[in-house]
């Protein structure tokens, strides 16, 4: 396989591929998009990804953007580990799981809300960040939710990590993104220890990205 993966640091969809391809040992070059600077909007990057976002994978010349349907992809086309499982229902509950990040809670934190509050709602940076802040907290309450009424053993649907659990661990990789406190969602913080003692998920997390500390944002 020759895989690209367009990412950024910050980018929490780029997080989750990063730890499915590392789940699954397969190499990648990763090509940093600033999307906090609009990098994402430079012709050469249209051309890539019309949707100007990340991520997006190159695989053999083939582009997939969504970090769902990367995933999903990378489980089609290198089956082991798997990170959907092969079950119809525990299938249909690992998406469920997943989606609620990527389909309910990271959309509103992402760079082009935050910047909509600023310019057309005249949202300050406070103001955004308590927005960014209120989802995060909103998606952590579910999962949390979640797991208390199936909980993990040790990971959200069994043995080893999913989609689910990488969805999860990316909720809170989310957290730390704006500091935040998980010690009202013990459920969800004992998960992301387990997952996050594995290197697929540690080396992958936003701080440990070599863009962290050229951000300035390291403190």
């Amino acid at each position: 396989m020759t895989i690209q993966l367009y990412g950024f640091w910050r980018s929490n969809a780029a997080f989750r591929v990063r730890v499915a391809l590392a789940l699954k040992n397969l190499a990648f070059e990763e090509i940093d998009i600033d999307i906090l600077s609009g990098r994402q909007f430079d012709p050469g990057f249209a051309e890539v990804n019309p949707g100007h976002a990340v991520p997006t994978l190159v695989h053999d010349g083939h582009r997939i953007s969504q970090s769902a349907a990367i995933i999903e992809y990378l489980d089609e086309v290198h089956p082991e580990p798997r990170l959907l499982p092969a079950d119809p229902r525990e299938r249909a509950h690992a998406r469920s799981l997943a989606m609620v990040l990527a389909a309910d809670a990271h959309p509103l934190t992402v760079p082009r809300v935050r910047k909509y509050l600023g310019q057309a709602l005249g949202a300050d940076k406070a103001a955004i960040e308590s927005w960014c802040r209120h989802w995060t907290t909103d998606g952590l309450s579910t999962y949390e939710r979640l797991l208390a009424r199936r909980p993990p053993a040790p990971f959200a649907l069994g043995t080893t990590p999913t989609i689910a659990d990488i969805s999860i661990a990316g909720q809170v990789a989310l957290a730390d993104v704006y500091r935040m406190d998980l010690a009202t969602f013990p459920e969800v913080a004992a998960l992301a220890k387990r997952c996050f003692a594995l290197p697929a998920f540690a080396d992958a997390h936003p701080f440990r990205q070599p863009g962290y500390k050229a951000s300035g944002e390291a403190r």
